[in-house]
């Protein structure tokens, strides 16, 4: 096996390795990092072969000595087929070598959650982890296991259901999933400001990557006597996993409840598609000095839609 720096004759070749692997997602396509404005980031992207097979993809950045997945997404690390624990170790042992001869004196991965698998296979982790990798950090995420054969209101708590019912039998209250992002982007920013920050995308990179991927990006829009009043702008990362992005409401309305409405729509189309889960994002307390510090109310409130926890692991090692 054997580590070559990615270049763009292998774009086609490397983002359908990623579309038939076990672990790969949008936020690992090439066509993903081509919605980011040129010269924004210098990628170093790895690929792994043999007999000029791709094995294995690393998305990723170099900056200085230090290799870091990802960079310009939300997961990045090793991305594979459903490989047996012999390969996994080989591709570990590979990218240490790779580093190694390359004066890489530090690799920061941070993967998917294990629910965004395929099948779920640890094998990496413990790879990683026998060959001198370690946790450097956790964040707390929340993902909704779906169930087709399952009453979706069933599995909340009462007072959404209630909420919910009340919402649907409300003619004056709608739900669309369209491309209104000129209605949904402004009350994002101003929900946003309210905790004194700006989202991950400006408008110019929503609108590129609804054009590069259509398929994974779908905006659930909620109107109230045709005032757009709420929404979400749902990833749709892989075959497996729905990824709740951005969620904004219009606080005005809060009391027609836009938020719990437009999880149940989320959760229900999700199902109906044939996804496994719906990941409603990390819940860290982003004021507090430690990244990791859990914001009890975030999380309190997404066990109401019968979220459970599930872990974004980052692992490093020192060489």
């Amino acid at each position: 096996m054997e580590i070559i720096k990615y270049t763009n004759e292998w774009k086609e070749k490397w983002d359908k390795f990623v579309l038939e692997s076990n672990n790969g997602t949008m936020f690992h396509q090439q066509k993903f990092f081509d919605y980011h404005v040129p010269g924004k980031f210098t990628f170093n992207h790895l690929i792994f072969l043999e007999k000029n097979n791709i094995i294995a993809v690393l998305p990723g950045k170099l900056i200085g000595n230090k290799f870091e997945s990802p960079i310009g997404a939300s997961y990045g690390s090793i991305v594979t087929k459903d490989v047996k624990f012999v390969v996994a170790l080989e591709i570990v042992s590979t990218l240490l070598d790779y580093a190694r001869s390359n004066g890489i004196k530090e690799i920061e991965l941070t993967a998917p959650p294990v629910v965004y698998e395929n099948k779920p296979n640890q094998n990496l982790d413990f790879a990683m982890l026998w060959l001198g990798f370690n946790y450097s950090l956790h964040y707390i995420s929340s993902a909704i296991k779906l169930d087709k054969d399952a009453d979706i209101l069933q599995k909340f708590s009462p007072t959404i259901r209630r909420n919910v019912r009340g919402s649907l039998k409300n003619s004056d209250i709608r739900v669309e999933i369209n491309e209104r992002y000129d209605e949904f982007y402004p009350i994002l920013i101003k929900n946003k400001a309210r905790h004194n920050v700006t989202p991950t995308h400006n408008y110019r990179d929503l609108l590129r990557l609804k054009e590069l991927m259509p398929e994974n990006l779908k905006l659930f829009m909620v109107y109230y006597k045709d005032i757009p009043i709420g929404g979400s702008l749902m990833f749709f990362v892989n075959n497996t996993c729905s990824l709740c992005f951005y969620n904004m409401l219009l606080y005005e309305f809060e009391y027609l409840k836009p938020i719990q409405r437009v999880m149940y729509e989320v959760v229900k189309y999700s199902t109906e598609n044939g996804y496994s889960y719906v990941d409603i994002g990390v819940s860290q307390d982003t004021s507090a000095e430690n990244p990791m510090t859990p914001s009890m109310s975030l999380i309190e409130f997404k066990e109401k839609f019968d979220a459970k926890t599930v872990m974004r692991n980052t692992l490093s090692i020192q060489l």
